[in-house]
């Protein structure tokens, strides 16, 4: 085992992958000679060639059609959207293309969408947005967002072998901020499965990304005042895991749902639906979601400060469940 960050957990990741098979390359706008923007492509021009590590223009529907012809032709391409917010101009290719495929004539279009993703790094409203929900509800495409060094290892790669596309969303704060001891060998983390990153008795707290480390810090503070987070971290968000969310709904009777997205049209509210409609009988409160309010990301680091979920606004949140 061995420390590394989240950052240098993608980038192994995709290295062994590249390493392991010949048909995998990555392409996307200076991921060549710069090394990515945030440097997660260092050093593959060297080791793999301008055939497999492919500079592109800044055209992002160019970059995922390219990347959908080319896993049509037997290739795995990784494409990268410097930042998730472009990924709009890319949107037909992966909403009408590359999800369409396999239903349309049962062909396999085995792409990874990178989107480096999140706030918390003053980039404002065109560098911090988390577009996730924009591809939950697109069947055909899987939708990826870990928050681990360990489970950013074992996804991407778990990515780059599945036979259908998948957006990987990868949070920016997170890629020197937090580390994690993760194997040295081949491992892969399945798609399509929550883990469990705190058990707890009280309050089930449902988040993904970079809000899984917000419920954490939260669930600390709160345990001082004896009430217990249970935290689950989906690492999926296509297809969800239910089965686990409702266990932990069952377990815990209270219910929070976390993510860093605005509120309306949130990933929150399909979740809040579900555990609704099939786990209603168990819960002691209604289901909360805590989540950004529906403007832009702002700029301003005081107001994208106040903008974004943080745990003072969980403590506040289950403050109340608990006392409901």
């Amino acid at each position: 085992m061995a420390e590394i960050t989240y950052l240098e957990a993608i980038r192994q990741g995709i290295w062994e992958e590249m390493e392991r098979d010949s048909k995998v390359f990555c392409l996307g706008e200076d991921i060549g000679v710069y090394g990515g923007a945030f440097k997660i492509t260092k050093g593959m021009l060297e080791r793999f060639g301008e055939e497999r590590i492919v500079d592109t223009p800044i055209a992002e529907s160019a970059i995922v059609g390219a990347a959908i012809g080319a896993s049509f032709a037997g290739m795995r391409p990784v494409a990268e959207m410097q930042f998730s917010d472009f990924i709009t101009c890319a949107f037909d290719q992966i909403v009408n293309f590359a999800a369409k495929t396999r239903y349309r004539w049962n062909a396999p279009a085995p792409l990874v969408v990178r989107a480096p993703s999140g706030g918390g790094i003053h980039g404002g409203p065109y560098h911090s947005q988390n577009p996730e929900a924009w591809f939950v509800r697109t069947p055909g495409l899987k939708v990826v967002e870990p928050a681990t060094a360990y489970d950013a290892k074992g996804l991407i790669k778990s990515a780059i072998r599945d036979n259908d596309p998948v957006i990987f969303f990868e949070h920016k704060k997170l890629y020197r901020a937090i580390k994690g001891e993760v194997p040295e060998g081949d491992y892969t983390v399945p798609l399509g499965k929550a883990r469990l990153h705190r058990e707890g008795k009280h309050i089930a707290v449902i988040t993904y990304g970079a809000m899984v480390h917000v419920a954490a810090e939260a669930a600390e503070v709160l345990d001082r005042e004896g009430v217990s987070l249970e935290i689950l971290d989906l690492r999926t968000l296509l297809p969800l895991d239910e089965e686990a969310i409702l266990a932990s709904v069952k377990k815990c009777s209270r219910v929070l749902v976390l993510h860093e997205d605005t509120l309306t049209g949130g990933v929150g509210g399909e979740i809040s639906a579900r555990i609704s409609e099939k786990a209603f009988e168990w819960l002691d409160a209604p289901v909360v979601r805590l989540a950004a309010p529906d403007t832009p990301v702002p700029f301003s680091p005081p107001l994208e400060e106040a903008f974004l979920p943080n745990a003072a606004k969980v403590i506040e949140k289950a403050r109340w469940l608990a006392g409901y």
